[in-house]
């Protein structure tokens, strides 16, 4: 910002702090000769059409309080969307950037007429309501970390916390991007060198993070978008295969709404069912995703990933049975 448009935003919230302002008390509280405050009035006046009077009981002040100085071009509905952004943002990725982003609207607000301003914030409290489920402990430190790192190519070391081994590991890890899967489960995706390949580590299962001092490279056979593009949910698998899932009528307009994946094609059938054909790599969350639906959905193939469900029913079948029996 540079420091004549600073000065212009601080004398405008001078003259409407309600306080009486004199050319003199202008001139002290902005630190600048009066020759320097009569010229910005000018300026404000001449440049701006600022409805700008001086009276000997009011002293400089606003004719129209309603005037706004257009230092930021924000209409109200840009304003309000940046406001539904902010909630949507504490609800559902944590609060990495929620102070930052409350400041920034608060300062905007100053642009629209106070009326205006509560009236945007009470429909946004009030009346579109966001509801994430599930909520995690995003520690703000370790996501600026992991940001900085990305942004400068540096390694990081981190302790990181298994939920399927119910353990804790140290992992040297290099990152490539943060990614927000639904909303609710932030990741970071870089090359693990403990593993030797890309993974995904949940931000939120990290214990401790250092931002070590050794620089990388990015793999040169990595690429962000399509590495996103050829998975399902957030699983990372080998070699793309081929997948198919049937699904039942009832069931179908459920799966056709939406768009799961990049690759999918569906073919719908005559008695209302469809068939869910695409190439994702990793079956974990395919077999979760499937069972999802119960008994409306059936994979076709590959056999891997109906052997990996008929398994799975099998033990549920069987944990069940012994329940009942208890």
């Amino acid at each position: 910002m540079s420091r004549h448009l600073e000065r212009l935003l601080k004398l405008d919230s001078l003259l409407r702090s309600g306080v009486r302002q004199t050319q003199k008390s202008l001139a002290e509280a902005l630190e600048v000769s009066d020759r320097t405050i009569r010229s910005d009035l000018d300026f404000l006046r001449d440049r701006f059409l600022a409805p700008l009077e001086y009276q000997k009981n009011k002293g400089w002040h606003y004719t129209a309080p309603d005037w706004r100085l257009p230092s930021i071009s924000l209409s109200q509905g840009e304003l309000f969307a940046l406001t539904l952004g902010a909630r949507m943002l504490e609800n559902y990725s944590g609060s990495a950037y929620i102070n930052e982003l409350r400041s920034a609207i608060a300062r905007l607000s100053e642009r629209l007429p106070e009326a205006t301003w509560v009236d945007l914030q009470k429909i946004a409290d009030e009346k579109i309501l966001f509801s994430p489920g599930a909520s995690i402990n995003l520690d703000p430190e370790i996501w600026h970390k992991l940001e900085k790192a990305c942004k400068k190519l540096k390694s990081v070391w981190m302790e990181y916390f298994t939920a399927s081994r119910n353990a804790s590991s140290e992992r040297q890890l290099d990152p490539y991007l943060l990614h927000i899967y639904r909303g609710t489960n932030p990741y970071v995706i870089g090359f693990c060198h403990k593993r030797q390949e890309v993974r995904w580590f949940r931000i939120d299962r990290i214990r401790s993070l250092k931002v070590l001092e050794e620089e990388f490279t990015v793999r040169p056979d990595f690429d962000g978008l399509g590495h996103l593009a050829m998975i399902f949910q957030h699983e990372v698998g080998d070699v793309p295969q081929p997948v198919e899932i049937w699904f039942d009528t009832a069931t179908a307009p459920f799966v056709s709404e939406r768009r799961w994946h990049p690759s999918q094609e569906l073919i719908k059938h005559q008695d209302g069912s469809l068939t869910l054909q695409m190439s994702v790599s990793g079956l974990n969350d395919i077999k979760r995703w499937v069972l999802g639906y119960g008994k409306g959905a059936i994979v076709k193939s590959p056999p891997e990933l109906v052997e990996m469900v008929q398994r799975e029913i099998e033990a549920m079948n069987s944990n069940y049975q012994q329940g009942l029996k208890q």
